[in-house]
């Protein structure tokens, strides 16, 4: 059974970029600047550490290796990217339960409609 998410699975970005040249370029140079940009005023391994914690929210295994891999290489130590890993969890909870509000909005409405 083939995987969905094989780390080769970059080689692709070729059909891409050839498909779609300029968004691709315009993309790559953006990504480097809010990534790796000489002006950034916040330390690099918390921009990869917030790259690891918005990865998990979006759980894009591609993005949760790389930037987990770039995290260590700016230093980032075991214990904060534990840490990140629950903050990142305690909002993804904290998103369905936010939710949960409007899943109580829609069935009070619902509830409303059935008694007229």
């Amino acid at each position: 059974m083939v995987s969905y998410h094989e780390h080769t699975d970059h080689q692709y970005a070729k059909h891409i970029r050839a498909g779609a040249p300029d968004a691709f370029k315009a993309f790559m140079a953006w990504d480097a600047q809010v990534l790796r940009g000489s002006n950034n005023v916040i330390p690099r391994k918390y921009t990869e550490l917030m790259a690891v914690a918005v990865a998990l929210t979006t759980q894009c295994a591609y993005c949760i290796e790389a930037h987990t891999k770039a995290a260590h290489s700016e230093g980032a130590t075991q214990q904060e990217l534990a840490e990140t890993v629950m903050t990142a969890a305690a909002l993804r909870a904290g998103g369905g339960y936010a939710h949960g509000f409007m899943a109580m909005k829609f069935f009070d409405q619902a509830e409303q409609n059935d008694a007229q």
